[in-house]
Parts: structure tokens; sequence; C-alpha cells
């Protein structure tokens, strides 16, 4: 088995290959064949036992009985097949398929996977190749609901013949249309009251906001923004909502005063750190700087404290929750989930005092 730099959706997912291949692994061979420490296969172990779908034993792990619960819902589970469309295969959505893939190899679901794109007539042609083939008996969706035709693309979605979950997407409103359609996605809004209570915390009164244009989540990055600035009672600030050079917006901060930035995305914090470095202006000192998604905020220089969105987690639930609603049928209520980001701190936000 080669491997790269594995996420912990990625590695479960092999191990519970693993098991099913051998009816139990040991973890001081599985370290060695993934290139990771011991500790962290014990830890992957333990997430993994908590959700029923592996026994804890000594050295090792092995498959749960054979009469337990995951073990019947496995069975249940297994004539089932699930589409899966998501608009990029890169960036953002890699952690959220491993989560998915993970969640379906435990249950023995298939997956169809299909990479669309920001676009809503490519997303209709992938959706309806799978429907049109007759061999998913169920959807999860991260179709753009961008734009006027947002209400639109949601009345066709809920007029599909197989169920559907929105994976990080959700209805704008209720509508006849939208009522049995489910989804999972991740609370950006709690996001960035996170990010900004933190930078709060550490004596930050001017807080600017860089969102990424054409984005869903800023949508609800702002309504985060909005929220825990009335919350907290800041002050008017610098709240950037379209591309502009890092120059210009250094030079914004410099006349709004504002001492910390909260940036979605990743390159686009880096880019401003970056910028940083080259012009004298020190992080944190001058600007501290938290980044929205985590991707690659750790090979600035310095490291960017950044939030983290679940992403795997919430590929994982649209899985479990999928066969959830194909086994219960529509007896089950239809449920839209909300999942919880963290926050990694590093030196771009914390006080060079704090810094170790």
């Amino acid at each position: 088995m080669t491997t790269g730099r594995l996420f912990g959706a990625q590695r479960q997912e092999l191990l519970l290959a693993e098991l099913r291949g051998h009816g139990a692994v040991r973890v001081r061979d599985l370290a060695r064949e993934l290139g990771v420490s011991e500790l962290t296969i014990r830890r992957d172990i333990a997430v993994l036992a908590e959700r029923g779908l592996v026994c804890k034993v000594h050295g090792g792990a092995t498959l749960p009985a054979r009469d337990g619960a995951a073990s019947r819902l496995r069975r249940a589970a297994m004539r089932f097949t699930i589409g899966m469309v998501v608009p990029s295969l890169d960036f953002y959505w890699p952690p959220i398929v491993a989560g998915a893939r993970a969640a379906a190899a435990a249950l023995g679901v298939s997956i169809q996977l299909r990479g669309s794109s920001y676009d809503q007539d490519e997303d209709r042609r992938q959706i309806g190749r799978l429907v049109d083939a007759q061999q998913v008996q169920g959807m999860l969706l991260a179709p753009s609901l961008e734009g006027e035709r947002a209400d639109e693309v949601i009345e066709w979605i809920g007029q599909l013949p197989v169920p559907t979950i929105l994976v990080e997407r959700q209805p704008r409103r209720w509508t006849p249309a939208a009522r049995h359609i489910e989804c999972v996605r991740s609370d950006h809004a709690l996001g960035m009251e996170i990010a900004v209570h933190h930078l709060r915390q550490h004596g930050h009164r001017r807080i600017g906001l860089v969102l990424s244009p054409g984005s869903p989540t800023s949508a609800y990055l702002l309504r985060g923004w909005h929220r825990v600035a009335a919350d907290l009672g800041l002050p008017d600030a610098l709240v950037v909502r379209e591309a502009v050079a890092p120059a210009v917006l250094l030079g914004e901060c410099r006349r709004s005063k504002i001492t910390a930035l909260v940036v979605h995305s990743d390159p686009d914090a880096v880019a401003v750190a970056e910028y940083c470095a080259g012009h004298g202006v020190a992080i944190p000192d001058d600007l501290a700087i938290v980044s929205y998604d985590d991707e690659v905020a750790h090979l600035a220089e310095p490291a960017l404290t950044a939030v983290r969105p679940p992403k795997s987690h919430v590929g994982r639930l649209a899985v479990e929750l999928m066969v959830g609603r194909l086994l219960g049928g529509e007896r089950r209520p239809a449920q839209r989930v909300l999942v919880a980001p963290e926050l990694v701190v590093r030196a771009s936000s914390l006080p060079r005092s704090r810094v170790r």
C-alpha cells in the first residue's frame, strides 16, 4: 500500500478496508504501513470504536460481533448505491469525499462519485445522468445555489425520483419542493463567531473581514460576522467583499486602524501574510490574521491561525443520514444538520509572549 500524507478519514477508510480483508489489524503494523505514529492509529481506532464500527483489543482492533447493531445496519444497507455530485474534486472537497467513502465502506454502501463545476447547468447534467442510469437509490448533492435560479434548482431537486441530501448547501427558504430535502453542512456562521471571539480575547477591538467573492460560504460568514459584532459591541470595521490586492487591503487597514483580519480563504490569507513579510508589517504584532478553511494555512510564515470546517465529518454524516433515510423511508423526519468548526491556534494571532 502506497500512501502520501493522509487525512484522518482516509486513514480510517484504509483501516476499515484492512479489517474487512483480514478480520483484525495490529497498531504496530498499520502505523508502519501508513507512515504515522502508533498513537495516531490508536486514536483512529478509538474514533471508529465510538461509532461502533470496530472493537478495540490489546494492540489493535477487530470487526464488531456479527450480531451487533452496526453489523445489522451494514447487512441492511449493502444493497444501496448512493450517487454523489460535488462541484470540484480538489481543494475543499477531497476531505468531504474521503469522509463519505469511509462511512460507505463501513456500512457496505457503494458510492458513485461525479465531479461537476460551479455551474447550475452542469450540475443538472451530472445529476441527471446518475438518476437516468437507475443505479442509485439516493443522492448526495452540492449544487450551485447562487443567483436568481437557486429556487428553480431546489424545485428541480425536490422532484427527483430518489431522496436527496445537500452537502455543504442549504435551501435559502422553505418551499413545498424543499420540505423533504435534507442537508448536512458546516456551521460557518459559528466558525466566524469563534474566530472573532478569539481575536477579541487577545485584545483586538477593530477587526476586519475579507470574504471570498463568489463563494457559497461567504453569506454564512457574513451572517456570523454581523451577529458576533453586535454581541460584542464591536465598532464598524472594514468588510471586503471583492478581490483586492494585498497592498490595497493593507492601506484600508491602516486607514481604518484595523489590528486583526479574518480572511476567507487560505490562499488569500497566505497572500496577505506574504505581502506583510515583504513590507515590514509584523504578524501578529502589527496585524493579527485568522484564516478560514485551514487547507494550507500552516504553510505560511508565520503559520496562520485558522478556522477548520469539519469536512470529513460532514461527508460521513451525509452517508449515514442517507442510509437512515433509505432504511426508514418517509416515516423518518427530514433532518438538517449543522456541524461546528474548530479553531486551530497558531502564531499569527497570538502575542509574541504567548508563542513558544
